[in-house]
């Protein structure tokens, strides 16, 4: 089924050819009719190209023709490529003079030399694309400009179930979709609830379990079933609900409006379920202004009409339920379903044909379609050899994949394109969205579009492809680093995605110019045909050979274990390189025909100076990533990069060992993606060259800011205006050379003028230096869109931003605020005095983490100063941690909390805890005498860590009520000598303990003591071989132990063996400590 996706090359050349650069170039080179010609051909060329693609399924010249002209047109794009590398070659040189010496590397030849070459190359594509478009017009193809017309095979279902198929893993699908529809509680006159998901997941399958459920039968007046396929059309779909309500012929005309007023007249009061089943209308008028007012008008309340569809955006556009996304098979549904195919038509059901079978059902990820039409097909095999054929074979060789063809079919030329291309990428492969976009990019496959920029085009069809099921699990990866230089570690999102395996052989299917180098060496994929290559983790140098005269590459992937001397690849045009090693400056010219390059991906790599000029060299570049990169070239910047990279759109420096910035980065207007801007007093590197940076978005991490010359520079930045950023992290400076009050201006004026938008989603402020907060960070509708706040080294302010009442806040870290003494102070509208109503602050925080704040001493005052900590509720507040805060005293009511972590409090009881508590973790809490005396209620707890605790003396009694209690860590307690009487036997749950640094209590615990009988059930159990002196007591997380824990035997093996097997371990994982 490969195709050729021709249309959106052809006419992403023909576009090309009528730039303004490529005009000036050939006119000035007096090959501007080589150049109008060749525009006409193309033009003419994509006329026919929609219906050339239909034809050439069966007719092989054609299909031949196409495959010549993609070549052809590759060519004619490299031409042109050239005409408009030239004109931004001398825009460049005649804007910075001072490059010319280096900009002549490229282009050593003269003008006349130039025209030379350039007209022979023009001429030569010419004659190829003359001869192609006169071999088309043999063919006698329709013109279909501006349309792709698509054909797709009607299909009809049916309400009635095959009562002789066996429905497996749907029942609690269809009791889900029942209980919704059956709400006596929902009001609405008719409720529409889509089912959506992938083809083949068996949501008309469902539809029909719902349909005929017996509860659904009895309650619904009037039921009716309509298979809508693309045929949208609302006079027919009118027209056949009122014959199926009729059950009779409808003769009026069409007419909607007598149609309208038949419908009301056979459905009346009734309550009435409908199916409109395989929907695929994505233009949302022709639901809410054609469809909706006429069906939602009809019919007594509770009336339902389920939707079945395969696209998101569907389900988006006619619920008015949530609609219901129809998940995979688990393993164990998918193989019965499997299995009751294969081996019902005498196939006996051996063992290696169950490990041959399971691996195909694995291979259907869960897709009852794909299950039932494998199980099928082996159901007629008997021989293992058989079942291992049909295992290797591609599984879009049987009837799903015409599912998902069918699926395609419905996609633009431009997501056909795209999608095509994730082929590149091995299956399971976790696709970066930003770098899935910025290679469509680089390749042309996308054209701007109205008001839409390549990078906005890009972002609607991964969309799209994520809508129509043909990418899936989006989900956002956190990473973390730690900046050396910085006093702080950083945590940054990745939104990634897969493909379906299904869809991978799609993508396969489709088009044949992605391959892997180990494809080429297995002579699985043509040279000739590869466009796109990903390296792998292959030794390429006794396979150099491959590549040999390949000069069509336009993509090349390859990871850090790659190892290969570019120099020896081909003389290629590339537009997208991800090449992750060093040493790689000379080959960047010399080896590449870098000029072409739009996307370099140059990460981990070490960089020289000479590198960086060679990127000064790539004009077309749209994508820089230099993430994680060393070396002495980073220390500057050359000065004239920025004037060279006029076009580049993103830039990633994440963790790049940058010295100082480019200078005049204010230049580049259409730069999209900035991770980081180091501050710096040198001319063309201060602050305000972020003002005329508009489109910047996601993540901007700000360096240096106490180098910032003035406040008024720092209100030029222009981060008010930004709406596009969602994550801001300010620094201050280096962590060895801040010194409180050098500064270089005024901190506090300045801070005030790097106001960001009020949409700002997440924001890190470190090493701020001033006394006072900014006056906008005193205004609650600052806040009111932001999830996460992070301060750290305040070492001088007093007080946070006003994020107390917002109503987004989920995340809140606080580190080293030696001045801070409490979070809310800022007039809560409480009088002082005995008021008892409830305050509650931070609604919507769930996570909190207080660290090293010396003065903080309570949770919240009012207007009057006056403390108020026991009126503070956290309502939705689960995990708390609070470490080295001496002065907190207590805590706030906290109702839904799971997770609390106190270290070096000073304390002596901690108050009674919410009965949410899943883990509590207490840590260096000098003077805690006793624990929570309501311990024993927290049912719901799981892990109990004391550590470091010397005055406490005992566990409470009423533990055993710790009925889902998993792990009791106790360690350098030396007081505690017992347990609770009867506790080890009343913890039923427990199956992790641990003791050490508790003389006493180990004792107990050893041979001939007498909870040593309790402990032999206990699976994870860690002792010491005897108690360590008091004195030589360490402190340290009893987490450090984990990779120590012992695996006790089963219960009945002796006292002596269980010993044997323990203590040598508990001894060795204590030196270790030491």
């Amino acid at each position: 089924m490969a195709e050729t996706l021709l249309l959106p090359l052809v006419r992403g050349v023909a576009g090309k050819a009528v730039g303004t650069l490529v005009q000036t170039v050939t006119r000035m080179c007096g090959l501007d009719d080589n150049r109008e010609t060749l525009e006409r051909h193309l033009q003419v060329i994509e006329c026919k190209l929609v219906n050339a693609e239909e034809r050439s399924h069966t007719n092989g010249y054609i299909k031949s023709w196409m495959v010549k002209l993609k070549a052809v047109v590759y060519k004619a794009d490299d031409v042109l490529d050239d005409f408009e590398y030239e004109g931004l070659r001398r825009k460049v040189q005649i804007g910075d003079s001072t490059s010319r010496k280096m900009l002549g590397y490229v282009t050593r030849h003269s003008p006349l030399l130039f025209r030379f070459a350039m007209s022979r190359k023009l001429k030569g594509v010419l004659d190829q694309i003359r001869g192609l478009a006169e071999e088309m017009n043999r063919f006698s193809l329709e013109d279909s400009i501006n349309r792709e017309e698509r054909q797709h095979t009607w299909r009809q279902t049916y309400s009635k179930l095959d009562e002789s198929a066996e429905i497996y893993g749907r029942g609690d699908d269809k009791e889900g979709v029942v209980k919704l529809l059956l709400d006596q509680q929902d009001q609405r006159k008719v409720k529409v609830l889509p089912i959506f998901g992938m083809g083949g997941l068996g949501k008309t399958t469902l539809a029909k379990m719902v349909y005929n459920d017996q509860d659904v039968q009895e309650h619904f007046e009037l039921k009716m079933w309509h298979c809508v396929s693309d045929n949208f059309d609302v006079t027919a779909i009118v027209r056949s609900i009122i014959e199926l309500a009729t059950n009779g012929r409808c003769d009026l005309p069409d007419n909607i409006e007598l149609l309208q007023r038949k419908l009301d007249e056979v459905i009346g009061r009734k309550r009435f379920f409908l199916v409109l089943d395989d929907v695929w209308n994505e233009e949302k008028n022709m639901w809410e202004d054609g469809m909706k007012p006429i069906l939602c008008s009809a019919g007594g309340p509770g009336s339902v009409i389920v939707v079945t569809c395969r696209s998101k955006q569907v389900a988006s556009i006619m619920s008015t339920l949530e609609p219901y996304e129809l998940a995979f098979l688990s393993e164990e549904d998918s193989w019965e379903l499997f299995s009751n195919k294969a081996f019902s038509a005498g196939v006996e059901e051996q063992a290696e044909l169950v490990t041959i079978g399971r691996r195909i059902v694995n291979k259907c990820g869960g897709l009852p379609l794909a299950l039932k039409t494998m199980g099928g097909l082996l159901s007629l095999k008997q021989q293992v050899h058989e079942w291992k054929t049909i295992e290797e074979t591609n599984i879009g060789d049987n009837e799903v994949m015409s599912m998902l063809k069918l699926s395609y079919k419905y996609l633009s030329s431009e997501m056909k394109q795209c999608f095509a291309f994730c082929a590149l990428f091995p299956k399971d492969y976790e696709m970066p969205k930003d770098m899935l976009i910025q290679l469509w990019m680089a390749n042309g496959f996308i054209q701007e579009e109205g008001t839409m920029d390549l990078t906005q085009k890009g972002e609607f069809i991964f969309r799209e492809l994520l809508w129509r099921s043909f990418l899936q699990d989006m989900k956002v990866v956190v990473k973390h680093s730690i900046l050396p230089d910085y006093f702080h570690s950083i945590a940054y999102k990745v939104i990634v995605c897969k493909m379906h395996d299904l869809m991978h052989d799609l993508a396969r299917d489709v088009s044949n110019e992605c391959a892997t180098i180990e494809e080429l060496i297995e002579h699985k994929a043509l040279v000739k045909n590869i466009y796109h290559l990903q390296m792998s983790k292959v030794e390429l140098e006794q396979n150099i050979g491959l590549l040999k005269g390949k000069t069509s590459l336009r993509t090349l992937l390859a990871p850090s274990t790659v190892h290969w001397d570019f120099n020896r690849l081909p003389h290629v045009s590339l537009r997208a390189l991800y090449w992750q090693r060093s040493g790689i400056a000379s080959f960047i010219v010399n080896a590449v025909n870098a000029k072409h390059l739009r996307y370099l991906d140059l990460s981990h790599c070490t960089v020289g100076a000479t590198l960086l000029d060679s990127i000064c060299l790539l004009y077309n570049l749209q994508t820089l990533r230099l993430n994680d990169c060393t070396g002495q070239g980073l220390r500057q910047f050359p000065e004239h990069m920025m004037m060279s990279l006029r076009k580049l759109v993103h830039l990633y420096l994440l963790r790049c060992q940058v010295g100082r910035m480019p200078p005049n980065i204010g230049q580049l207007n259409n730069l999209r993606t900035l991770t980081t801007f180091i501050v710096d007093t040198r001319d063309g590197c201060g602050i305000e060259e972020l003002k005329d940076l508009q489109h910047l978005s996601n993540r901007l991490e700000l360096y240096g800011l106490r180098k910032i010359k003035s406040a008024q520079h720092a209100k030029e930045a222009n981060l008010q205006q930004k709406q596009n950023l969602s994550e801001l992290s300010f620094c201050w400076g280096f962590k060895r050379c801040y010194k409180p009050g050098n500064e270089a201006c005024n901190e506090e004026e300045v801070f005030q003028h790097l106001e960001p938008h009020r949409k700002i989603q997440i924001l890190e402020l470190y090493g701020y230096g001033g006394l006072e907060i900014p006056q906008w960070m005193r205004e609650p509708q600052m806040f009111q869109c932001l999830t996460k706040l992070i301060i750290s080294n305040w070492t001088r302010c007093k007080n946070i931003p006003v994020v107390w009442l917002s109503p987004s806040l989920e995340y809140l870290s606080l580190d080293n605020m030696g001045k801070l003494k409490t979070l809310c102070d800022d007039n809560l509208c409480i009088e002082g005095g005995g008021h008892s109503t409830s305050l509650q602050i931070f609604p919507k925080l769930r996570k909190m983490i207080l660290k090293e704040l010396p003065s903080l001493g309570g949770w919240a005052e009012n207007s009057a100063g006056v403390a108020i900590d026991s009126l503070v509720t956290f309502p939705v507040l689960e995990v708390l941690m609070i470490s080295h805060c001496p002065k907190l005293a207590s805590f706030p009511v906290c109702p839904v909390l799971k997770y609390l972590e106190v270290i070096s409090a000073i304390m002596e009881r901690l108050p009674r805890l919410p009965t949410s508590l899943e883990t509590l973790r207490i840590d260096g809490m000098q003077c805690l005498v006793a624990l929570p005396s309501n311990l024993g209620d927290l049912s719901k707890l799981r892990h109990l860590s004391v550590h470091n605790c010397i005055v406490l003396k005992a566990l409470p009694d009423g533990m055993d009520g710790l009925t889902s209690l998993r792990q009791l860590w106790i360690s350098c307690c030396p007081k505690i000598v017992e347990f609770p009487n009867g506790l080890l036997q009343r913890l039923p749950a427990l199956n992790c303990l641990r003791i050490w640094g508790c003389p006493g209590l180990e004792r107990r615990c050893r041979e001939g003591g007498e909870y040593f009988h309790h402990l032999v059930p206990i699976p994870d159990l860690e002792i010491p071989a005897e108690s360590r002196p008091e004195s030589g007591l360490e402190t340290g997380a009893p987490e450090a132990e984990a990779e120590s824990t012992i695996i006790a035997p089963e219960a009945e093996t002796s006292g002596k063996k269980f010993l044997r097997r323990l203590l040598p371990s508990c001894a060795h994982s204590k030196s270790g400590d030491n």
